[in-house]
């Protein structure tokens, strides 16, 4: 008889010895690739360097393709398309599994250097989602790039190893801290609060001595002057190393894995993923946490060009074919949920929430309230889904973000779906999401990658 029942059943226990094993070392791998790529910028570089070492060639450089080829388009070092050509045509549609790169964190603003109270600091400006008060008091470093006006580019990369110093953003002490005790949490910490401790060594100069002996040290180590900030992009992260988590090490912690799980996982899925009848693409995008916007995000032209550039150089192109191309086409939009915390339950509906270790979860919509930005997957397309999953022992459950009343949130999946694509979200659970520190189960990583390679694996072609 069928079971009738629904029943939620964590991941671990079906597991064998074999299996587990398999579990933590792709987790190791993972957590290597977290600690290179706490930018969107070291994860493009990271991920570049893995695609060519299978054999992928950038599609700039390449005239025909035919199945089984395998390009990828860098699109500013910033965001990458990557595909794995398939044996039927791609009007016929393609499969993608579509993540993003970028992580919340703080920019350094244009004009970054001030000397106050006798120490020099940096401005930043708030990036994305982290609550502003966890910000302070942890150790930070500094990641990115300087370019001066004679186009050299200088790496930056400081509070990573052992010897280099970090950097804090201080906080007020509990003594003297009856006024910011009384403000709400939103505002107890402001953005232009977040000022980075840089120096407090004064050098020789009579106005802003501290600022000008750190300016000092920043031209003597890489060339610069104050000016050059004008065009740099340095980012402010947790200098804190991912890390195993618990006593049976069953969970990642570690800064920036919404989304860089899902994005190694996508990864690993078309490195590893047989060549189907059906084209694989992978979507690795920028500034997700704040609207998908710029030319380095979803909603500009660039993977509509880099689908165009797969058209013409498989069958030739059309005006309609891109469009027929997406309607026939499929998409997992690779994005981490919102998984029970034990110490927040009452946000959570527990018939309809996701659990760490229970396996990678699907979204039928994100949104907030009443759906609003959300792409809302047909049942068909779930229905569809499932089978997969199913049919490859993928371990997965359905969720949604939170209670109807509370908030919301959403991925990329609703601009693919505008463009007539067929979308569900699905991703890795995460519990304190959008903090400097965040946690993951390794069995769900491991699903979600169990689960994308599956994905781009199916050809059957469904009619619905």
């Amino acid at each position: 008889m069928e079971n009738i029942l629904n029943k939620k059943e964590n991941g671990w226990k079906s597991l064998n010895d074999d299996e587990r094993q398999k579990v933590f070392d792709f987790s190791d791998d993972y957590i290597k690739f977290l600690n290179n790529s706490k930018t969107e910028r070291e994860a493009n570089k990271s991920i570049v360097l893995e695609l060519e070492s299978q054999g992928f060639k950038n599609i700039c450089d390449v005239d025909i393709l035919n199945s089984g080829d395998k390009v990828y388009f860098n699109n500013r070092k910033k965001s990458i398309f990557a595909a794995v050509i398939g044996k039927s045509k791609l009007e016929e549609g393609v499969n993608i599994v579509g993540a993003h790169i970028d992580s919340p964190r703080l920019d350094l603003k244009p004009n970054p250097i001030y000397e106050d109270a006798k120490l020099a600091l940096f401005k930043t400006h708030y990036y994305g989602g982290i609550k502003k008060y966890q910000w302070t008091t942890i150790p930070l470093a500094l990641h990115g790039v300087i370019v001066k006006t004679n186009g050299e580019k200088i790496e930056v990369n400081i509070g990573e190893d052992m010897d280099d110093p970090i950097f804090t953003i201080t906080d007020i002490l509990p003594h003297l801290s009856q006024r910011q005790n009384e403000k709400k949490i939103t505002e107890a910490i402001e953005g232009e609060g977040l000022n980075l401790l840089i120096g407090s060594i004064p050098g020789d100069e009579k106005e802003n001595p501290v600022k000008s002996n750190v300016l000092k040290l920043l031209n003597e180590k890489y060339g610069i002057v104050e000016a050059d900030f004008l065009s740099s992009e340095i980012e402010i992260v947790p200098a804190f190393k991912a890390r195993s988590l618990g006593f049976d090490r069953s969970m990642v912690a570690g800064y920036g894995q919404d989304d860089k799980v899902c994005a190694y996982a996508t990864l690993r899925a078309i490195l590893d993923a047989r060549v189907a009848d059906v084209t694989s693409v992978a979507i690795f995008a920028d500034k997700e946490e704040i609207g998908s916007v710029g030319n380095t995000g979803m909603y500009s032209e660039m993977f509509d060009n880099f689908m165009h550039i797969l058209l013409e150089k498989t069958s030739g192109d059309s005006p309609a074919s891109l469009n027929r191309t997406y309607c026939n086409s499929r998409m997992l939009s690779a994005d981490v949920g919102a998984g029970v915390d034990p110490n927040y339950q009452d946000v959570s509906e527990f018939n309809n929430a996701s659990f760490i270790g229970y396996g990678v979860e699907l979204n039928k919509y994100t949104g907030a309230r009443g759906k609003s930005g959300a792409s809302d997957a047909n049942a068909e397309f779930v229905a569809y889904v499932r089978s997969v999953f199913e049919r490859n022992k993928v371990k997965y459950q359905v969720s949604e973000l939170g209670k109807v009343d509370i908030g919301g949130g959403g991925t990329i999946a609703y601009i693919l779906a505008n463009k007539g694509i067929d979308v569900i979200d699905c991703g890795v659970p995460v519990i304190s999401m959008h903090s400097p520190y965040e946690v993951t189960s390794k069995l769900d990583v491991y699903a979600a990658y169990s689960g994308y390679k599956a994905f781009f694996e199916e050809s059957e072609k469904v009619n619905y």
